[in-house]
C-alpha cells in the first residue's frame, strides 16, 4: 500500500531537520537513532513552515536511494544544498533550476558526471594509490619526527591529522602545500553549515581565483602532477579544471584530516583496540574499514533530489523532493552489522557506506584508505603509550561542518 505523499502534513509530528546533539562524541545522535527505530523512511521537514522531503535512515534504504538515478544528485552548488538542521536558516529558495558549479562533477547526473569523473579514474586505481605509497609514509614520518621533537602535550589536529592528508594532496595536485592559507579556510566555510549563502559564494569565488592562477601557470609551463594533465585536456574548460581541481583539494585533505584525528580518539578511548592494532598489524586494513563505519564522518548527510513522481518502498514519493540518506544511522543498522554500536578491529566492516554507494562513491578512497593505514600503523608504532592529555569530555568537538570531528586533540606520551 502506497502512502500519500503530504499524510500527516497538519499533524506537527513531521520531524523538522535532523537533530543533530550527540550524547557521546562516536555515536550518531540518539534522537536519530530513535527515528531510525521508528522507520527507516520517514516525511522530514527541511523548511520550519513545512516543506516535505523524506529520511532515510536504514542501510537497506540507503544503498537503493544512492543506487538509483531517479534520486538526483543535481541540487546547485554548495550555498544551495538544503541543510536541514534545526536552527540553521541559511536556505535559499530552491524552485527552479540551478547553474552547475564547472567541473563540481560531484553535484551532476551522467553524462556530465560521468565525463568528468573518467578523467581522473586513472589516477585513483588501487594500483596507482600502491605507487604513492613510499611518499605517503614520507609525509608521516616527517610529522611523526616533528610530534616527537615538539612540546608536550601536542595538538594532533594540528600537528599530525591535517598535515599528512594535506600535504599529499597539494602534491598530487600540484598545488603549493607553503600557499596552503589561500584555500585552507574558503574550504572550511563551504562546509561549514551556518556560514551564510553569500559567505560560501564568496569562498567558492576564492577558490576558484586562486586555483584559476594555478591552471593558467600550468598551461604555460606544466609540470609532473595532476593539475597539469588536467590543464592539458583539451576537452576541458579552465573553469571545469578549476571546479574538479578544488573537489579534489577540499575532499581530500578535509574528510580524511577528521577520520585521523577522530580515529585516533576512539582507538585510545578503546585502549584494548589500540593494542590490538599494536600488537597485530596485518589487522589494521580491517581496522581502518571499521573506524570509517563506527564513526561515520558525514555530519549532516548525503542529499538528492526526486526527478518524477513515482512509488518507493511503499511511499509515493514526487518530484523534486529532497531526500536526505543519513549514512550514520545506516553504519549503525543492526540488520546489517553485528553489534555495530562496538568498535570492533576485528570485525567486518563490509559494506560501509562511509564512501557512498553508486556512480557517486568516493573517487578518493582508496587514497584516504592508504593514508590511514600508514598514518595510523606509524602513531601507534612510534608512540605506543599515546594517551589523551585531557578528560575524553573535554576534547572540543567540531559539528557545525558537513564533515564531524575534534576541532583539537591535545595528546601526550
Amino acid at each position: 500500500m502506497s502512502t500519500p505523499a503530504d499524510a500527516a502534513v497538519s499533524t506537527g509530528d513531521i520531524p523538522y531537520g535532523i537533530p543533530l546533539e550527540r550524547d557521546h562524541p562516536f555515536d550518531p545522535p540518539a534522537a536519530v537513532m530513535a527515528l531510525h527505530r521508528g522507520s527507516e523512511m520517514r516525511r522530514m521537514r527541511y523548511y520550519p513552515e513545512g516543506r516535505l522531503g523524506w529520511l532515510v535512515t536504514s542501510h537497506r534504504l540507503a544503498r537503493k536511494v544512492l543506487a538509483d538515478t531517479r534520486f538526483s544528485s543535481t541540487l546547485g552548488g554548495p550555498a544551495q544544498v538544503p541543510i536541514p538542521m534545526p536552527g540553521v536558516e541559511a536556505y535559499l529558495d530552491f524552485e527552479g533550476d540551478f547553474p552547475l558549479t564547472p567541473g563540481m562533477f560531484i553535484e551532476m547526473d551522467p553524462p556530465d558526471h560521468t565525463r568528468l569523473r573518467r578523467k581522473l579514474t586513472g589516477v585513483f586505481t588501487v594500483k596507482r594509490m600502491k605507487q604513492l605509497e613510499p611518499r605517503i609514509a614520507e609525509h608521516v614520518n616527517e610529522r611523526l619526527d616533528a610530534l616527537a621533537a615538539g612540546p608536550r602535550p601536542a595538538d594532533l589536529v594540528r600537528e599530525f591529522a591535517v598535515p599528512v592528508p594535506a600535504m599529499m594532496i597539494c602534491e598530487l595536485l600540484g598545488v603549493p602545500y607553503g600557499q596552503r592559507e589561500r584555500f585552507e579556510a574558503d574550504a572550511r566555510a563551504i562546509f561549514t553549515t551556518d556560514e551564510t549563502g553569500e559567505g560560501k559564494q564568496r569562498a567558492m569565488l576564492n577558490l576558484f581565483a586562486f586555483i584559476g592562477e594555478l591552471v593558467a601557470a600550468k598551461r604555460a609551463d606544466p609540470t609532473d602532477d595532476l593539475l597539469s594533465d588536467l590543464a592539458a585536456d583539451a576537452d576541458l574548460t579552465d573553469e571545469e579544471v578549476a571546479g574538479m581541481a578544488i573537489l579534489l583539494l577540499v575532499a581530500g585533505h578535509e574528510t580524511t584530516a577528521k577520520m585521523l584525528a577522530l580515529g585516533t580518539m576512539a582507538l585510545l578511548e578503546n585502549r584494548d583496540q589500540w593494542d590490538l592494532l599494536r600488537e597485530r598489524p596485518e589487522l589494521m586494513a580491517g581496522g581502518v574499514e571499521e573506524l570509517l563505519r563506527y564513526l561515520t564522518i558525514i555530519h549532516t548527510g548525503l542529499i538528492r533530489q526526486v526527478k518524477e513522481d513515482f512509488e518507493f518502498e511503499g511511499h509515493q514519493i514526487k518530484a523534486r523532493e529532497y531526500v536526505t540518506v543519513y549514512v550514520q544511522t545506516a553504519n549503525r543498522d543492526e540488520a546489517h552489522f553485528i553489534e555495530p554500536e562496538k568498535l570492533d578491529v576485528t570485525g567486518d566492516a563490509k559494506g560501509h557506506l562511509t564512501f557512498g554507494h553508486g556512480v557517486h562513491q568516493c573517487l578518493g578512497q582508496q587514497l584516504a584508505r592508504m593514508e590511514m593505514r600508514i598514518a595510523f600503523a606509524g602513531l601507534i608504532e612510534r608512540f605506543p603509550g599515546l594517551r589523551l592529555a585531557v578528560p575524553a569530555a573535554e576534547v572540543p568537538l567540531v559539528t557545525g561542518q558537513s564533515f564531524y570531528g575534534v576541532a583539537e586533540l591535545p595528546v601526550t606520551w
